[in-house]
């Protein structure tokens, strides 16, 4: 099964020159963990593939339960210089988002999110 990250993350993103800067925070301390064992740069870099022609650099915020990821020559330029319709990418964190993963541990949650609705 899997399961998409917006069942357990929040997300936020935003700019800085050509780099793209996308946050994810886990809606529960017990999500951390899986999110800094499956989120990792090279996956994200895969994810943005001809999106982010840069580096993906990766930092752990443990103790506010969130990652974020610096992805490098991904605006055209930045937001005063790229005709990209996103060039100071406010949509990479949604995009980020409906990135899915596979987990035992995700399966589980899903089946309890179910349960309660």
């Amino acid at each position: 099964m899997k399961v998409q990250l917006t069942k357990l993350a929040h997300a936020r993103s935003g700019d800085k020159g050509d780099t793209a800067n996308v946050g994810l925070i886990a809606l529960r301390d017990d999500f951390y963990p899986l999110l800094a064992r499956h989120v990792t740069a090279a996956r994200v870099k895969e994810h943005f593939e001809g999106i982010c022609k840069g580096e993906v650099e990766r930092f752990e915020l443990p103790n506010l339960g969130a990652l974020n990821f610096l992805l490098h020559e991904s605006l055209g330029g930045g937001g005063t210089l790229s005709l990209m319709t996103d060039a100071q990418g406010k949509t990479f964190s949604t995009a980020r988002r409906r990135w899915n993963l596979k987990n035992q541990f995700f399966m589980k949650f899903a089946m309890r999110s179910r349960a309660s609705r």
